[in-house]
């Protein structure tokens, strides 16, 4: 049987252009990001970009990027203003010494495609690509209203390691969670993913 859905890591340039465009999609993001912000972002570090495609029900034969992830290393040395200001908030809670640590920064699916496992199939296999690269440690910052973001990262064994009270709205209060990775702590697919080819 084919599978309906494929993972595929795209280029800097490429990717940067279909995250710009499957941000159009969003209605809950005051500001979406722009291919030249996300180029910025990831050029000189190792990073990856994974997407779910998936065949178009009104193109039939075109597939076409549904969902993302994005990730790349973060260093203890930062000189970008807001990644010096996450590695300062994240002091004593990630260890930066002796191990390379791995920020999911950005993820997403289609407001026409989401409740269909992909962000979960994403981050599954942005942790194997992790351990594959060398990374020890994923941190993910996001806010506690993302309920749905943060049962999937539970359910990934993802611990929080820091929280930030809003003073004001809990919705807004900010959220860090960590995974460490290695042999003993990989889990197996789940059965889920195998809807899913890598290409």
């Amino acid at each position: 049987m084919a599978r309906p859905y494929r993972i595929r890591q795209y280029p800097l340039d490429s990717g940067a252009l279909e995250i710009q465009f499957i941000e159009e999609f969003f209605g809950e993001f005051d500001r979406k990001k722009t291919a030249p912000e996300i180029r910025a972002r990831l050029a000189g570090r190792e990073h990856a970009i994974l997407m779910v495609e998936a065949e178009l029900p009104e193109e039939p034969g075109h597939w076409a990027p549904v969902s993302y992830r994005v990730a790349h290393e973060l260093r203890r040395e930062e000189t970008a203003p807001k990644l010096a200001d996450l590695v300062r908030r994240l002091e004593g809670k990630v260890r930066f010494a002796g191990q390379r640590v791995l920020y999911a920064w950005l993820g997403g699916t289609r407001s026409d495609w989401r409740g269909q496992g992909h962000f979960r199939a994403l981050s599954e296999s942005l942790e194997e690509w992790a351990a594959e690269q060398g990374f020890r440690e994923i941190v993910v910052k996001t806010k506690n209203r993302y309920y749905e973001m943060r049962g999937t990262l539970t359910h990934l064994h993802f611990d929080v390691i820091h929280h930030e009270a809003h003073p004001l709205h809990v919705g807004e209060s900010k959220v860090y969670l960590s995974k460490r990775l290695g042999a003993a702590r990989r889990r197996p697919r789940r059965l889920a993913f195998d809807r899913y080819q890598t290409v």
